[in-house]
């Protein structure tokens, strides 16, 4: 039954997104590229309509409303609340027809107060811990779990930014998630539902992408990962299923740290996947390989968790 719901999610995904695309491109609903990107395909990336996120937050309101209980509420509130944070960054791009929406700051500020205000409510209702059996001070869980979930959903956001690489990578975490997620009949259902969403969206983001998620979407998918370890009492279990996202952050913290204390960079251009396309390589190229590493390190270093 839960994989005909799967199927469902997924024949709605590439439905309302196959509309949804259609009529961005009728208001002309693109995103302009940054001056200071990386200045490839900039005429194709700008005509392609960027808020294909908007359907993941019309079918996470779905999956809440098929099954209204509390773990399921708090459950999809990280990413739809996170999700609209994204939205109101896109919409004001849209709005102002530039690459900037809400300030770097501002977005953060909200970005804090949710996932407080959810890890806080979590810790309340169901506690928290880092992984089963440790027994930790409740307010370093609450700590821990707010950290990890707003640090996560920032990586998301700095890794979408190739044709695929940010949607495949999310479908790889979700997969290895069986590993180290309990599969309770509320986990499976979760997962199944967030695989086949994303997966309908994948279905017009491979290269050459017919839509982008915006930053509605890493923020709804960020979200969602945080939620699925958190609320299942393994908050670490970001790293492993995260491990692409949290590289990309890296790369690009240190690239910052770089240029400000030493004024030199590390990289050719941050986050990582654009040092190598300042290197020459193809966008698909890229997030295969990205993929890969994905996969290797994050199956491996889940195997070690359990």
């Amino acid at each position: 039954m839960k994989f005909i719901t799967g199927l469902i999610f997924f024949v709605l995904s590439v439905t309302l997104q196959y509309f949804w695309i259609k009529l961005q491109r009728r208001i002309k609903l693109t995103q302009a590229q940054k001056t200071y990107g990386i200045n490839i395909d900039v005429k194709i990336k700008s005509a392609t309509p960027s808020m294909g996120g908007v359907i993941f937050l019309l079918l996470g309101f779905l999956a809440l409303i098929i099954e209204f209980d509390l773990k399921n509420i708090l459950f999809w509130s990280l990413p739809i609340f996170s999700g609209l944070i994204g939205f109101i960054d896109d919409f004001g791009k849209f709005r102002t027809h530039t690459s900037e929406g809400l300030t770097s700051l501002a977005k953060l500020k909200l970005q804090l107060i949710l996932c407080l205000v959810w890890v806080i409510l979590v810790n309340f209702y169901f506690g928290l811990n880092l992984w089963p059996g440790l027994e930790i001070n409740s307010i370093i869980n609450i700590f821990a779990a707010f950290m990890f979930s707003a640090g996560i959903i920032n990586s998301v956001n700095i890794a979408d930014g190739l044709d695929g690489l940010a949607g495949g990578s999310f479908l790889i975490s979700m997969m290895l998630s069986f590993i180290l997620i309990p599969l309770s009949e509320f986990n499976f259902k979760i997962l199944i539902e967030l695989f086949f969403i994303v997966s309908g969206f994948l279905f017009f983001n491979l290269r050459p992408a017919k839509t982008f998620m915006g930053d509605t979407g890493s923020h709804f998918l960020g979200g969602a990962l945080a939620s699925i370890c958190i609320i299942n009492f393994k908050t670490l279990a970001i790293i492993p299923l995260g491990f692409i996202f949290i590289i990309e952050m890296l790369s690009s913290g240190a690239q910052i740290i770089a240029i400000r204390k030493f004024h030199r960079k590390i990289f050719l251009m941050a986050p990582l996947h654009h040092h190598f396309q300042k290197m020459g390589y193809d966008e698909s190229w890229i997030t295969l390989r990205f993929w890969l590493v994905h996969i290797i390190f994050a199956g491996l270093l889940s195997l070690v968790l359990i």
